[in-house]
């Protein structure tokens, strides 16, 4: 069963064939860290996530190598730093340990690197010399920038022309640029901003070549997997490109796929800081499941945009409730199949079809309800490999419906279900429905079901 991936590059779905498959290599660019990551952040991170889980299941986790960077120099951290009077280390190292935390409760695996910027500044200056000797960047009052007619495959990432991409585009208008297009390599810091000693003066990196140095010096030319938002298509990516490949004579091949997730939208809006309409994973990991969280970013397919409502949230719940209900019904059940079904391989193996995947998470449960014991053991054993796979139902079905109830609480409504059961068995039904009531005045629900009855505490809507 081979893994297809569609690359941006090639507008194409491609067999996925690495460089060395003894060495897999994936990049994705990571947080920049002044303030808590929203969800529309977090969709990167399980998105390839579950790449990382598909290719250390092909190649073994000794072989798959990831690494996701942290920009720990930044404007919005120098003007964070300055507005609380503090080192702009106080900043990112308080946001990048609060985004450790969150991604952790979505279920992200940690990365193998975590390379900074701040960590990687030899290396930056080290590429850009090389730029410059390669006729591919040049000096101009103070900053250094790439030139982007020096590299004729400038644009074929994101499918622009030069022209296209300045119109409208997020470039800087300056009269010492030979081209509008040429971005920043290098610049001058500004008072009291961060600054580092360079060839080319005292100043800080542009945001671009960051993630070039880390790439080179983390994992090496040419990647396997280069991953991202799709609003990183152009200019990030595009410029990262152009940068890689140059600073090696234009002979080096930067990523040999390109991968980019869709928009996550509040609705019918994107989702920004700037637009002030964000959704933090801080503040969401506690108020709802994080799994029903993890579940909701991969309830549409990863190029697909994702409309982020309460509602989607609460059906990602549902849809939880009813596998871990079917385990929790199956307790009795022994495993018999710790593989994955073909029907959910074929689909997560093809460009990550997770609403397909999901499909077959219900067929499997239905089954382990219903089947014949045979079946129901192995359908068993395949739900919940197929769910480890994509980082899902690997908690207790127990601890899912009543991990917020107490020692004492748990005990009263065991006992009352047994009450309940006894007076059921004696046909006394007012007896039987007086403890349901009961049950529902300590916010629990019974569920009865053939293999017996078992009982989760009411939420309340997200």
């Amino acid at each position: 069963m081979t893994l297809r991936l569609y690359d941006t590059l090639t507008r194409a779905k491609r067999d996925f064939v690495p460089v060395d498959p003894a060495r897999v290599t994936m990049y994705v660019c990571g947080p920049t860290v002044y303030n808590y990551a929203h969800i529309g952040n977090a969709r990167p991170v399980v998105v390839f996530d579950v790449v990382f889980r598909l290719l250390r299941r092909l190649y073994g986790a000794d072989h798959v190598l990831y690494a996701a960077n942290v920009t720990d120099v930044d404007d919005k951290i120098n003007l964070k730093a300055a507005q609380e009077g503090v080192a702009i280390g106080v900043i990112t190292e308080r946001y990048l340990a609060a985004y450790h935390a969150d991604m952790a409760a979505l279920g992200a695996l940690p990365v193998t690197f975590e390379p900074r910027a701040t960590q990687t500044m030899d290396a930056i200056i080290a590429m850009i010399e090389r730029l410059i000797a390669a006729g591919a960047a040049y000096a101009a009052e103070g900053h250094v920038l790439f030139d982007t007619q020096s590299y004729a495959d400038y644009g074929k990432l994101s499918g622009r022309s030069l022209d296209d991409m300045i119109a409208g585009a997020r470039v800087e208008v300056a009269p010492y640029k030979r081209h509008p297009a040429d971005f920043v390599l290098w610049k001058p810091s500004k008072e009291n901003e961060p600054v580092w000693e360079s060839p080319f003066g005292p100043g800080r990196p542009g945001w671009h070549i960051e993630c070039s140095a880390m790439i080179e010096q983390t994992l090496g030319l040419p990647i396997d997997i280069h991953g991202g938002g799709n609003d990183l298509i152009f200019p990030h990516h595009e410029n990262e490109m152009a940068q890689g490949v140059c600073a090696d004579g234009h002979t080096a091949t930067y990523a040999n796929y390109w991968l980019h997730n869709g928009f996550l939208n509040l609705g019918t809006q994107k989702m920004s800081k700037s637009l002030g309409n964000v959704q933090l994973v801080h503040d969401l990991v506690r108020s709802a499941r994080p799994e029903a969280l993890r579940w909701a970013l991969l309830s549409s397919h990863y190029r697909q945009p994702l409309a982020w409502t309460n509602d989607v949230i609460a059906q990602a719940k549902g849809a939880l409730d009813t596998l871990y209900g079917a385990l929790l019904r199956a307790t009795d059940v022994e495993a018999t199949d710790c593989e994955p079904s073909e029907a959910f391989l074929d689909a997560v193996m093809d460009d990550l079809n997770t609403p397909k995947a999901n499909a077959e998470l219900f067929a499997l449960a239905k089954l382990l309800e219903t089947g014949a014991a045979h079946d129901r053991a192995a359908a068993k054993g395949q739900l919940l490999a197929g769910g480890a796979l994509v980082g899902l139902l690997q908690g207790s079905p127990k601890a899912w419906f009543q991990g917020a109830a107490d020692g004492d609480l748990t005990e009263k409504v065991e006992a009352l279900i047994a009450d309940r059961i006894a007076a059921r068995a004696a046909k006394d039904w007012a007896r039987a429905d007086a403890i349901r009531g009961e049950l529902t005045a300590l916010n629990v629900e019974v569920m009865d079901s053939a293999s017996g009855a078992t009982w989760k505490l009411r939420e309340t809507a997200v």
